[in-house]
């Protein structure tokens, strides 16, 4: 959501003010990208995503071929009742779950900054912009990743009735054959690549909760050594490729002359910090 703090006249109603701040949100995301050094930056994602691709398919495949049956075969039986609490842990990671707080904090916020004006509701924008970044890293690894599953058709653990890494059914389309890439791990690793791009003082935190998550897959059998692998690096190329989208729109992000790419931490928490201060004044 865009930094304009007035968007539609101030004798606009409630819908109407809901609508225009409702319309920037959406208009923001496909406008022309503006940044200088985007160019720059584009080469740099692309360098970086290929290195990635290369090192997570090697280490995709040498699981594959020589840990992923010997992992699946030292986990707990599946169904084993002392796993509740990892049952419950792993639902964190859940795509859906994310979405749906993510989406709904950006519906409230909305609802709310439609009804206020000025520097407030210039605040509220600019957390709403950090979390489109946010839930669209999370929807388009997602989307990404329910393409490659139903590309490949790699059958879970023990699904045949044995320990085989090499069970594939392409374009199979069902849960069981739906292992490569883990969704899980999907989800997780873009959350904590976006929350991390966003606040760097968290990522030691975000990307443990990932890993976490990556574990909590093992353990309940519901995927292979080299599907979580491939999770974490499909969510973390597409958390990159949306963090560029938006700092080419100069929307949460700058871009410095050599491409790298930064977050605007300063801007909200001064706002906030501004607003604060004139609410307390006496």
């Amino acid at each position: 959501m865009g930094a304009p703090t007035d968007i539609a006249p101030h004798d606009a109603s409630y819908p109407a003010q809901l609508l225009a701040v409702s319309w920037r949100a959406l208009a923001q995301l496909v406008r022309s990208p503006s940044h200088s050094c985007r160019a720059e930056a584009a080469r740099k994602l692309a360098r970086h995503s290929l290195w990635l691709a290369a090192a997570g398919a090697a280490l995709v495949i040498a699981l594959m071929v020589a840990f992923d049956q010997t992992e699946i075969l030292l986990m707990p039986p599946r169904g084993t009742p002392s796993l509740w609490p990892i049952r419950i842990l792993t639902d964190f990671g859940k795509d859906e779950y994310i979405l749906s707080v993510l989406g709904v904090a950006l519906v409230v916020l909305a609802l709310v900054a439609a009804g206020l004006r000025g520097s407030r509701r210039a605040l509220l924008l600019g957390v709403g912009t950090r979390l489109q970044f946010m839930f669209l890293s999370v929807a388009l690894s997602a989307f990404v990743a329910e393409m490659l599953k139903y590309l490949i058709g790699r059958g879970r653990p023990f699904v045949g009735g044995k320990a085989n890494p090499f069970n594939f059914v392409p374009f199979e389309g069902t849960g069981a054959y739906a292992s490569l890439p883990s969704s899980h791990a999907v989800a997780a690793f873009a959350l904590a690549f976006a929350v991390s791009a966003l606040w760097p003082r968290l990522r030691v935190f975000m990307f443990t909760y990932a890993i976490v998550i990556l574990l909590t897959r093992l353990v309940l059998l519901a995927h292979h050594p080299s599907d979580v692998v491939a999770g974490a690096l499909v969510g973390t190329v597409g958390a990159m490729a949306v963090r560029y989208w938006f700092a080419a729109r100069k929307l949460g992000f700058a871009i410095r002359a050599d491409g790298t790419i930064a977050p605007l931490s300063g801007t909200v928490s001064n706002r906030l910090k501004r607003v604060a201060h004139r609410a307390s004044a006496p």
